[in-house]
């Protein structure tokens, strides 16, 4: 299990968060100073500027304190143990904000170091079997057990605390029963555990952001697995849960202010994208070719900040189950060039040619418009943004071989790493290797799956690093979706766009 990479996540999001915050109250500081006030530009700049510094400094000390959490309980564990008085007392680990799991595991691995160095080795520990159950029940975290069978072998008292109930009322239960889990793809237990069991003998897996839903609450964590197959005592799966409620749900609190935030960008962004309509009606005629070309990057600069914000409202319905997707009969191909068009701007602006080619005879598909539109405008704004020095790319749609509606969007820039390539479509994920030099949220792939899914087609891509990328997705034919119309009231094919999946939907007896 990788909780280097996972604390690297944490970070990354807490950052995320604090400059997208501070950006969002200076926009809104100038936009009030500005527009509301009426104050001149170079006082409102003044005062942003002194916001602004005052907010980098505040952010700077409460980031490093954050940051700095682990580093400080791992010192912390080591003078504890440490030879001589050194007077520190050992962490609380339960106090972790950032890095609980990495600390954890460092923690109880020198602690068990320091034990094994204090007893000579001629001394028993007894059987294997003792020094196991001596483990499971020292354990802190929440450990079960599973069969073969999927029911539950042992559980230790911090998982009968976690679920609210006795150790003696989960042993003999079936998993699926006692635990409902949520995840955030399609990627489940029980998806890998099927996967496992015809590839491998021994393998792991740990999966972030869980969901359990018990009587009255919600519990959030990060589970880790190993599997074992033809396990002589009969224990076939291992899981180990790593509580992060708290953090998690304020995460997901942070995420609604900020959609409730993004908001209200809304009607400025709207007045702000009329008003250059209007000045590029009246006035581009009478513009020199320099002011004519930045008319055309202030629209399209206008416009990317608006797919910004429906990306964070949108993401935001996703996750809390409200976005609902009306699927209409529609032709592709003009869907697809339209929605195309709409962004030759923005490539042209980048030096790019931006060409759509769609086959003959494609049979019309069902599609909510505006969900649909915002696919293509995130898929074309990453090929733009990726594009590095290249100077094409080339939207196509066709049939697949199975008899779906393809579409792919080629880029040939600077391509994505093999290893980057899993985890494209996970929420707030970003390149570790350019996130610093091209802007974005980590948004947008994972909507577009969200949306895609709900329609009933597969997103995919295809990269080779420094050569370009593929991405592209299918969507069925609307004769496909008769019989869902015929059964609907109102003629319309309602589809959910959510983001968490159940682990299994059946009970397995």
């Amino acid at each position: 299990m990788d909780h280097l990479q996972q604390l690297t996540r944490q970070i990354r999001r807490y950052l995320l968060w604090a400059i997208l915050f501070e950006n969002i109250v200076l926009i809104g500081a100038w936009y009030g100073l500005s527009e509301l006030l009426g104050l001149p530009t170079i006082a409102c700049a003044a005062i942003v500027a002194g916001l602004g510094f005052g907010l980098t400094v505040l952010i700077t000390f409460i980031a490093s304190d954050y940051v700095l959490q682990p580093t400080k309980a791992l010192w912390q564990a080591v003078l504890h143990i440490a030879p001589g008085d050194h007077g520190v007392a050992a962490p609380n680990l339960d106090a972790l904000k950032v890095g609980h799991d990495l600390v954890a595991s460092l923690t109880a691995e020198i602690y068990q170091f320091v034990t094994q160095a204090e007893h000579h080795p001629e001394q028993s520990v007894g059987s294997s079997t003792e020094l196991s159950d001596a483990v499971l029940k020292a354990m802190p975290l929440p450990v079960v057990v599973l069969d073969n069978q999927q029911n539950i072998k042992y559980a230790n008292e911090p998982t009968a605390q976690y679920l609210e109930t006795t150790s003696a009322e989960l042993v003999g239960k079936n998993f699926y029963s006692m635990f409902n889990l949520l995840f955030s793809s399609d990627s489940t237990l029980d998806n890998w555990l099927s996967g496992v069991r015809e590839q491998a003998a021994l393998a792991s897996q740990t999966w972030s952001r869980v969901r359990m839903k018990l009587n009255e609450s919600t519990k959030q964590f990060d589970l880790a697995a190993h599997y074992s197959k033809d396990n002589p005592s009969g224990a076939e799966l291992t899981l180990v849960l790593f509580d992060h409620s708290d953090q998690y749900g304020q995460d997901d609190q942070a995420a609604s202010l900020v959609a409730l935030s993004v908001h209200e960008l809304r009607t400025p962004l709207t007045l702000l994208r009329g008003y250059i309509e209007v000045f590029e009606e009246e006035l581009k005629p009478n513009l020199t070719p320099e002011l004519a070309g930045f008319m055309e990057k202030m629209r399209a600069t206008a416009e990317q900040l608006t797919a910004f914000v429906s990306n964070i409202l949108n993401v935001a319905r996703v996750d809390n189950d409200q976005l609902e997707l009306s699927l209409h009969e529609e032709s592709w191909g003009e869907v697809l060039t339209a929605a195309t068009k709409n962004l030759e701007l923005r490539a042209r602006v980048r030096g790019i040619e931006l060409t759509c080619e769609v086959a003959d005879g494609l049979p019309t598909v069902g599609v909510d418009r505006v969900s649909i539109f915002e696919v293509i405008n995130n898929l074309i704004d990453n090929a733009i943004k990726y594009s590095g020095n290249g100077k094409q790319i080339v939207v196509k749609a066709q049939m697949s071989k199975d008899g779906q509606v393809e579409t792919t969007i080629q880029d040939f820039g600077v391509g994505i790493p093999t290893g980057v390539i899993p985890h494209l479509f996970d929420k707030f994920y970003r390149n570790f290797r350019n996130r610093s030099q091209i802007g974005g949220t980590g948004l947008g792939l994972y909507l577009c799956k969200a949306i895609i899914a709900a329609h009933g087609g597969n997103i995919w891509v295809q990269s080779h690093e420094g050569k370009g990328t593929t991405f592209g997705f299918t969507l069925q034919p609307y004769t496909q979706l008769a019989d869902e119309q015929k059964n609907s009231d109102n003629k319309e094919i309602v589809r959910g766009a959510h983001g968490w999946i159940k682990n299994h939907s059946l009970y397995r007896g």
